[in-house]
């Protein structure tokens, strides 16, 4: 067991039958670890049921403690549609790399990924709103909300957000090696993992940015990486 795995495992109550991981070996159980794959998500898929069939639907989020607010605008069908409250779920997959193994077989994925089930409400008290806003927008950039205009009322009344109280959290994860067959192992095939990570390629000023006006500080965390580079071979 990697020292990742070994730091992302510890002892949690039984999930009911939905939330349950097929693979036990996948599954971890550290709260903490769930939490930092959504913390480091930047879109997540949701699930839900909309005239009598299963939709799914990207949507940017945030996580306030144990409760993800989900961002849209009114007229989006899973805000449109949703009485008082509905059971929805939400996906979060952070993609960490290529297992090429030496059988197609056995090629696989280095991910870690976490699915949140909970009953979902609109968030109509403008307190929380206004919380659920400026946590959306500084995840996306931390800090982001105290550089840009205030939004106007008309924009606030537009805006939908949702509040998923999460009730249960699975996560399951793969990290390591491929693992092939034992006899494989002496194929004259190569076999290893691609590391694949989010970077930021670039940014771009608006063409219509005013003369004189710099970057935010909001931009200083990101680092550049131009263009797609050679990666040199390194260990698994």
């Amino acid at each position: 067991m990697s020292d990742k795995r070994k730091a992302a495992t510890a002892r949690a109550p039984a999930a009911p039958a939905f939330a349950k991981v097929r693979v036990g070996k996948r599954a971890v159980s550290e709260r903490e670890a769930a939490h930092a794959v959504l913390d480091a998500g930047r879109v997540g898929h949701v699930g839900f049921v909309a005239e009598g069939r299963p939709m799914v639907i990207p949507m940017i989020y945030t996580r306030i403690g144990e409760r993800l607010y989900l961002h849209g605008a009114k007229a989006t069908r899973i805000i449109k549609g949703m009485e008082e409250s509905a059971p929805i779920c939400l996906s979060v997959t952070l993609l960490d790399g290529l297992v090429v193994a030496r059988s197609a077989f056995h090629h696989s994925m280095n991910y870690r990924s976490v699915v949140a089930h909970g009953q979902a409400r609109h968030v109509t008290d403008a307190r929380e709103k206004e919380d659920a806003l400026i946590a959306l927008t500084d995840h996306m950039l931390p800090g982001r909300w105290g550089e840009v205009r205030p939004m106007s009322e008309k924009e606030r009344r537009s805006t939908g957000v949702l509040a998923l109280d999460i009730e249960h959290l699975t996560m399951k994860m793969r990290d390591g090696p491929p693992i092939d067959d034992e006899e494989d192992y002496a194929l004259p095939v190569w076999a290893g993992v691609v590391r694949l990570a989010e970077t930021v390629t670039a940014v771009d000023d608006d063409p219509r940015l005013g003369a004189g006006i710099e970057r935010p500080a909001s931009l200083e965390g990101l680092q550049e990486t131009p263009g797609a580079e050679t990666v040199p071979n390194r260990p698994t």
